[in-house]
């Protein structure tokens, strides 16, 4: 799990890198939580994921926003880390070019950057959304969700409401040509505090559905 340090736009990013264990591999990407909040690449969360894809063989990064740990410059509101985020695919993909696919994961305010990502992206084929703040950030660039994904909530979550996030799921639902999953963890609150395990569970049973040879989603 090497430190790599590599060029934003701001400035430089730090991040953890494994790089991919064979030819074409699939990359993954994981984005943190909200920094006001004391999100980092370092939040539980995005470390278990981390460690999903990398047990599955993905060339993997999680990297800490504009001045977040070693990150160079300040919180710019969602615009500047959204950029952050494209530099980080890029730096990824300039030493890895032959990567087969691309994941995003996003955890929260994470999970708002990962999906604005994925509209400008066309090489992320699949996403991981964890408790988007769909109460609190504008989701309507969504319009139309170029890929198919899932969306996991927590049921007892007191600061994005499960409702909101039942709205974006179903208008994504209305789509053609894209699949929506969308589990709700009981008792699970916006940091699946005691409900990691059911979390992980949700995102690799996903997981085993997407990256089956047999899967129609492609």
């Amino acid at each position: 799990m090497p430190e790599v340090i590599f060029p934003g736009p701001d400035g430089r990013l730090e991040g953890r890198f494994a790089p991919p264990p064979r030819p074409r591999a699939p990359v993954a990407m994981i984005l943190h939580p909200h920094p006001s909040s004391g999100g980092t690449m370092n939040n539980r969360i995005v470390q278990e994921l981390y460690k999903t894809f990398q047990r599955r063989g993905f060339a993997t990064l999680r990297f800490n926003f504009r001045g977040v740990g070693k990150s160079q410059g300040v919180f710019d509101n969602g615009v500047g880390e959204l950029s952050d985020a494209a530099s980080a695919l890029d730096w990824v993909q300039s030493i890895h070019p032959e990567a087969s696919t691309t994941w995003v994961a996003g955890v929260s305010f994470g999970a708002w950057i990962g999906m604005q990502l994925l509209m400008r992206r066309p090489e992320i084929r699949g996403f991981i959304s964890v408790a988007p703040p769909a109460n609190m950030y504008d989701f309507t660039f969504l319009a139309p969700c170029p890929a198919s994904g899932i969306i996991v909530q927590g049921d007892g979550d007191e600061v994005v409401t499960p409702s909101a996030v039942q709205k974006l799921v179903d208008k994504l639902r209305t789509q053609k040509h894209i699949t929506i999953h969308h589990d709700v963890i009981p008792r699970a609150n916006h940091f699946f505090q005691d409900e990691m395990g059911e979390l992980m569970t949700s995102v690799d049973r996903y997981l085993d559905f997407r990256l089956d040879p047999s899967c129609p989603i492609k």
